[in-house]
């Protein structure tokens, strides 16, 4: 999902650069007058206090409404690690969206970041559903609330992952899974006269995903879903499918792809 390739994290200044809607003073003109502007700045420094430091940031392009437009900051943090057995570590990632017109909430999404192929997932179950926080009210106390309740529940998320890389995934559920992970970027009229070559979709890209366990599977057909690393018939001619740069439309895909592994872990 990101592109992040080592584990230094940035300064406020690079992130400034990357996203300045996230350090905007103030809130639109067109907001209520009983709405309380924190700038996600803020957030962004009391998450730092709890060990959580910014890896990347983006922001929607605008034309109206610049520098109050919804913006993402991604969190990790040095000392929350998962090391696989098998050599796969993880990095549990913290996502925050926002906005400063007034239309969004503070919203936390819990994530996960694969140092082999440096791609990021989102994770998408009952226990790690989106946890919103108002502007109204906030407070660093809160805030620290909801960021441990989040870490709680990482020890869900191995164990997620752990029956993945247990479960066997032969031709025809792969097959399925690939098939089914398509209507997650398109729609079901654009599936009724696009064709994919679907083995293509299930061909890793490196050795450490080339296994038949869901987990494998899985993350092979995330990475070329999200990154439009395979091609469709659209009638007669072949087309290259985009990577996902929209960072709300990349998040929506990567939570029903979650999603839908776990249908297929459980």
């Amino acid at each position: 999902m990101l592109d992040i390739n080592s584990q230094e994290f940035l300064s406020n200044e690079q992130v400034k650069k990357i996203a300045p809607s996230i350090f905007t003073a103030t809130a639109a003109e067109s907001v209520s007058s009983h709405y309380t502007h924190i700038p996600t700045s803020q957030v962004m420094e009391d998450m730092a206090q709890l060990g959580w430091k910014v890896v990347d940031a983006k922001q929607v392009k605008a034309r109206k409404g610049i520098g109050f437009q919804k913006h993402l900051i991604v969190f990790r943090n040095a000392d929350v690690v998962i090391n696989g057995s098998d050599g796969d570590t993880v990095f549990p990632q913290i996502l925050l969206t926002n906005s400063h017109d007034g239309k969004n909430a503070f919203t936390f999404t819990a994530g996960l970041f694969r140092m082999v192929c440096e791609n990021g997932l989102v994770i998408a179950t009952e226990q790690f559903e989106d946890v919103k926080m108002r502007h109204m009210g906030y407070t660093f106390e809160q805030l620290q609330v909801k960021i441990r309740e989040m870490v709680e529940r990482l020890p869900l998320t191995v164990e997620s992952m752990n029956k993945m890389k247990t479960i066997e995934m032969d031709e025809e559920k792969s097959i399925d899974l690939a098939t089914r992970a398509l209507a997650t970027r398109f729609t079901e009229s654009d599936l009724q006269y696009i064709t994919v070559d679907i083995m293509e979709l299930l061909k890793p890209t490196r050795k450490e995903d080339s296994g038949s366990d869901l987990w494998s599977v899985f993350n092979v057909i995330q990475e070329k879903i999200l990154d439009g690393d395979f091609n469709y018939n659209a009638g007669n001619k072949s087309r290259k499918a985009r990577k996902i740069k929209n960072f709300s439309q990349d998040l929506k895909v990567n939570k029903e792809l979650f999603a839908l592994a776990l249908e297929f872990a459980n």
